[in-house]
């Protein structure tokens, strides 16, 4: 493969498919940079595979499984290649999407260059998050079918958080310790345990921001069992009122997630005030994370998908703007991440 192939795969295509988490990607020390962005473009392709919804779910089901296979050291002569650019690519209107599924055996050539330590860790983590995309195509309906499946209880939110998120965060402190030795002075089994909640609380974010949206396609993850306490069902939250009947169960979800942000802060401050890219890398996330729950505790509507709660680009720039003199203080981030958690439960104590 050619270096300028290797180039646009990590450059240029990555930047176009990752949006917001290519900002991360770029300030990763260089070592970390090439492994993490090329596990994002195979799981972001796997991801618009099972999300590709005029395909039926048993064809997705069986192109993901066929990618999984490959990116394990399966061949098949580019069948999986062929397939993906006839079945799935020309059914994408986002154009950088579908050069990616285009792109899919250079992808894997990139994969195969990769050392070997490097390759099994990608390998890993695309499987994993390949099984949390299996687990959403097996549990919920067809999204053009009108039904609503839930999760049942919150053991399999919990473990659904871990297999699409929280395999990230172990992947990325892998990934660190792989390639920065002697950065992380915390125990790895420690590090490991903060990385998994780390992105259990990004996904518990985006499980409550998108709900509305889900809802609309069939998927309830929030848990039935949850639910029957406050006297509801999937069905019923789409009704109009939904958004308040459902707020108390909302706030106990968030409060969860809290949990889990305040692990993210201390894995963050468990990196060195020297290690500066790597710090902001977590630090971005974080922030982004407790601002869209900031606005999702405030949302009256926070179950209509016309009304999601989602943060401007200008304030994602000016978190950007005022993380770099705050990062190099253990004390200012601190405080800063603390009196965002501190905001979200003085709002959702009071209600």
């Amino acid at each position: 493969m050619s270096s300028s192939t290797r180039a646009f795969l990590l450059g240029p295509l990555l930047k176009g498919v990752s949006r917001s988490f290519y900002l991360t990607l770029r300030i990763l020390p260089a070592g970390m940079r090439d492994p993490i962005g090329l596990a994002y473009l195979l799981a972001r392709a796997a991801d618009t595979i099972a999300d590709t919804a005029l395909i039926p779910p048993a064809q997705r089901l069986e192109l993901l499984l066929a990618l999984c296979e490959q990116v394990n050291g399966a061949t098949d002569d580019g069948e999986l290649a062929r397939r993906l650019a006839s079945e799935v690519a020309n059914q994408q209107t986002q154009s950088d999407e579908k050069v990616l599924l285009e792109s899919i055996g250079p992808a894997l050539a990139v994969l195969s260059q990769l050392d070997e330590a490097d390759r099994a860790a990608v390998r890993e983590i695309v499987t994993t998050l390949t099984t949390g995309m299996e687990f959403d195509l097996r549990t919920f309906p067809d999204e053009r079918s009108g039904q609503i499946a839930a999760l049942r209880e919150w053991d399999e939110l919990d473990r659904y958080t871990y297999l699409v998120a929280g395999c990230v965060g172990e992947f990325w402190t892998k990934m660190t310790y792989a390639h920065l030795p002697g950065t992380l002075k915390t125990d790895p089994a420690t590090m490991l345990d903060r990385g998994v909640r780390f992105g259990k609380a990004l996904q518990m974010t985006n499980v409550l921001r998108d709900c509305g949206k889900d809802l609309r396609i069939g998927r309830c993850y929030l848990p039935s069992s949850m639910l029957k306490r406050f006297g509801l069902s999937p069905q019923q939250l789409l009704e109009a009122q939904a958004s308040a009947r459902a707020q108390p169960l909302m706030h106990e979800l968030v409060r969860k997630s809290l949990g889990h942000f305040r692990a993210a802060l201390d894995y963050t401050l468990a990196i060195p005030r020297f290690s500066l890219r790597l710090r902001l890398a977590c630090v971005w996330p974080i922030v982004i994370g407790l601002e869209t729950l900031l606005l999702l505790v405030d949302n009256a509507h926070w179950l209509d998908p016309a009304k999601v709660s989602k943060i401007r680009r200008n304030q994602v720039y000016g978190i950007i703007a005022r993380s770099l003199p705050v990062s190099l203080s253990d004390a200012l981030l601190r405080r800063w991440i603390e009196g965002l958690i501190g905001a979200i439960e003085a709002r959702i104590d009071v209600r």
